[in-house]
């Protein structure tokens, strides 16, 4: 199963850090992938979930795409990540009950239904035994504050 670190997040939330590069780095350090988010601004790309926070350079998103789940949070960046010929693994959605990633997987809004396609997003958020125990679900992937 791919766990996936929620913003950086491996040991639960982290608001101060979440989205900062060197944070990302460390989750990705020991061993997970990681959800950013991401925006362009006047062509630069940011991480951030509310508002454009670290600046970072398309080279250092290329340089850690195996293991970033890219967030789109506005359409200019959806519209930069569809046209690129690097193989990123990019989406958009807001509260969708399901949204296909760029490498077909399906990003599953917490508690829905789920395949063996599905990341599975915060089960943390479901009171539900099944999900408490996300590391043995029938899933693709979880992405997770917690996934240490």
């Amino acid at each position: 199963m791919k766990l996936i670190a929620h913003r950086g997040n491996i040991n639960g939330p982290n608001h101060e850090l979440e989205n900062n590069p060197e944070y990302i780095d460390i989750a990705i350090s020991n061993g997970f992938d990681v959800e950013i988010d991401v925006r362009n601004v006047d062509g630069d790309f940011y991480l951030g979930h509310d508002n454009s926070q670290y600046l970072v350079s398309i080279s250092w998103l290329e340089e850690r795409k195996d293991n970033l789940w890219i967030h789109c949070k506005d359409l200019k960046s959806l519209e930069i990540f569809s046209n690129s010929s690097e193989d990123f693994n990019y989406f958009w959605h807001q509260e969708d009950d399901f949204t296909l990633t760029s490498k077909n997987y399906i990003w599953t809004y917490p508690g829905k239904p789920y395949t063996m396609k599905s990341i599975i997003v915060m089960p943390e958020l479901i009171d539900d035994l099944e999900y408490k125990n996300f590391k043995s679900l029938n899933c693709y992937g979880v992405c997770s504050d917690y996934v240490s």
